[in-house]
């Protein structure tokens, strides 16, 4: 199975250059948000799989104008195919706005899912926005990474934890995948395919 994880940039190949032979063989489209709603909704219109996001924290508009033909997977944990995706949107809180969160929001936010996590023995993949807490992350309030996701991994051991957030484009040396014991982690910025 074909994974196409998106985040945080458009992508021109996909959008203005739009070619239906460069989506062959892809099973599923994970937005980890912070992408125009419009994009969301032309890619589930153009391409015949299904299309799963989270919100990214600037995805506030979403509570107006979401993505139209694509699936909500925040707090969920959303089985195609057998395999288990548990979502998580949102960022550390540096402002307010709806998808921010303290640590102790987001672990609140966990909690909740305890028994969805028992009744489905774990997870495969999870999908946020943004990383974990010293993987991928950075000092500054914005782009810090939560606790609870260091957790997450070290408890269930899903196959991988896909984040966006972190941009690629910055500047600063962010590696594009890292291992955390069996977790593969992987920043999604623009595109980032996984085949399982």
């Amino acid at each position: 199975m074909k994974i196409l994880f998106i985040a945080d940039q458009e992508s021109e190949a996909f959008w203005d250059y739009f070619r239906k032979e460069d989506f062959e063989g892809i099973d599923l489209i994970i937005s980890c948000g912070d992408l125009k709603a419009s994009y969301l909704s032309f890619l589930a219109t153009m391409v015949s799989v299904p299309v799963l996001y989270v919100h990214g924290n600037h995805d506030d508009k979403y509570k107006f104008d979401p993505p139209e033909g694509c699936i909500c997977i925040e707090d969920q944990i959303y089985e195609y195919n057998g395999i288990r995706i548990l979502g998580l949107g949102g960022s550390h809180r540096y402002k307010s706005g709806d998808n921010q969160y303290t640590n102790k929001q987001m672990r609140r936010r966990v909690k909740k899912l305890r028994y969805k996590l028992w009744k489905s023995k774990g997870f495969d993949i999870l999908v946020a926005h943004s990383p974990a807490r010293g993987v991928h992350d950075d000092e500054d309030p914005c782009h810090q990474g939560f606790h609870v996701f260091n957790e997450l991994m070290e408890q269930y051991h899903p196959k991988y934890f896909v984040h966006g957030h972190v941009h690629m484009n910055y500047g600063r040396k962010f590696p594009r995948e890292d291992m955390v014991g069996d977790t593969k982690v992987i920043n999604a910025y623009e595109k980032y395919m996984v085949e399982i």
